[in-house]
């Protein structure tokens, strides 16, 4: 069944029953989706969610911290000036450096974290001298610890472990070191933005390693479905260019004995044109030697056995052998017709013949794997310029199911290339019942040279 049906069936099923709850089912999928994009990594010069599939995902980074940004200015401005008795230009001049760097941190956050760390020292310094720092947290204070945990996560989420490991150890030297001549009277809150920073590091470093490996696998994927896509391209022309030795080489024999008792058949012949005749047979059986060890080379060990040699050697099949091809499917528990115009056995070239065959075979294969139980109708036309394959089966009546892969060829990656041999074309598709179709047009009078393709089949 196609996919628009479906959608109609489905909306008309669920209609009744859309309330409230819908919108609370979304939340979850609006979370999922919001941790796929924290946990896909952005590249060195892009800033965070760069590369978000949305519009909004990519600007709330933006969002967050400029509302991070907006609030901690003045409430940083105004603690150091009120509560810490620092000048106002210093308050105002540490409250820009402590805050604004943090927007850089979406795209260069190591360069933010070394500002907002310098920022940080150079106010923990001047609180030591400040005339209402007792009771109060040093030598980070509260608006800088929140500044510096939004900062810890832009980090987590760009920059490499040994990175986050440095910069760590780093914001506890500091700390340890100013801890060495504190205020009188103040709580120390070095171990507090130490161990805070580090749990901050180590959750979304952890939410960017899911995402480096994600990336990696699918990377992975991508390159071994290409691989395993032109292996089965390759496999299939070589094994169609097997099945064209037996036809080419029954051509070359011919050529070969005709010349070779041409001049037992032809009396009166003079000697040029006996040597020219045995010329001619001489570069025949060279061609047919070549031919031989051409193919060795393409059978390789697959054609090994006993079985697979007899295989080999067994005539290719044609036209003529597709009533035995529904017999055999029909006793599998398949129900197929089969409709043969007149006159279409022993009417396509050799090539177009066997290429008939194969298609119907694949198609076949392919409507006991993914469609078992499927009616399924043959039909082959011939007229005076192509012969046309035409295989239609229904919606399958069985549980699909996933059968061993030991079918002849590759599916439609073998009719594709039979097609492209002869110079023909191939449609192939959904039917809106939910079956399927394979029409194939195969030319009597195939082009010298076939259809050019690439080697991914397209």
């Amino acid at each position: 069944m196609s996919d628009e049906p479906r959608t109609r069936l489905r909306s008309r099923t669920r209609e009744g029953i859309r309330t409230s709850s819908a919108a609370g089912a979304r939340v979850p999928g609006a979370l999922a989706r919001l941790a796929v994009v924290l946990r896909t990594p952005a590249g060195t010069a892009q800033p965070l969610f760069a590369q978000a599939p949305k519009r909004w995902q990519r600007a709330m980074p933006f969002l967050v911290v400029g509302v991070f940004v907006v609030t901690l200015l003045p409430v940083t401005i105004t603690v150091l000036s009120d509560d810490y008795g620092v000048g106002g230009g210093w308050a105002g001049a540490l409250g820009v450096a402590q805050t604004v760097p943090l927007l850089l941190a979406l795209t260069r956050p190591l360069h933010a974290w070394i500002v907002v760390l310098a920022a940080d020292t150079v106010a923990a310094v001047l609180l030591i001298g400040a005339d209402k720092v007792a009771g109060h947290p040093w030598p980070w204070p509260p608006m800088t610890i929140v500044g510096y945990l939004v900062l810890m996560a832009c980090l987590g989420l760009r920059e490499p472990v040994r990175t986050l490991v440095g910069v760590w150890l780093v914001t506890g030297v500091v700390g340890t070191v100013l801890g060495f001549s504190p205020p009188a009277g103040v709580m120390n809150t070095n171990a507090l933005l130490f161990v805070l920073g580090g749990v901050m590091l180590v959750l979304t470093g952890a939410l960017r390693g899911v995402g480096d490996a994600q990336q990696r696998v699918a990377e992975q994927e991508s390159i071994s479905e290409a691989e395993r896509a032109r292996r089965t391209l390759l496999e299939e022309r070589a094994r169609i260019a097997r099945e064209l030795h037996d036809v080419v080489a029954h051509h070359m024999s011919v050529i070969t004995v005709q010349a070779d008792s041409a001049p037992y058949r032809v009396t009166g012949m003079s000697e040029p044109v006996r040597e020219e005749f045995a010329a001619i047979a001489a570069s025949a059986r060279e061609s047919l030697g070549e031919m031989r060890r051409l193919l060795t080379v393409l059978r390789g060990d697959g054609a090994g056995g006993p079985d697979g040699a007899a295989g080999e050697r067994a005539p290719q099949p044609g036209i003529d052998r597709l009533q035995q091809l529904v017999e055999a499917t029909v006793r599998a528990g398949q129900p197929v017709e089969l409709s043969l115009a007149a006159g279409a056995v022993g009417a396509a070239p050799p090539a177009v013949d066997l290429s008939a065959y194969r298609i119907v075979q694949e198609a076949l294969a392919n409507v006991v794997r993914h469609a078992p139980g499927a009616r399924t109708r043959v039909s082959v036309t011939v007229d005076e310029d192509e012969v046309l394959v035409l295989v239609v089966n229904g919606p399958a009546r069985d549980a699909v199911v996933e059968l061993e892969g030991s079918g002849t060829g590759h599916g439609l990656v073998g009719m594709r290339e039979r097609v492209r041999l002869t110079g023909g074309t191939l449609d192939t598709g959904p039917l809106p019942d939910g079956g399927f179709r394979v029409a194939a047009r195969l030319p009597l009078n195939a082009p010298t040279e076939p259809t050019p393709m690439n080697e991914d089949g397209s």
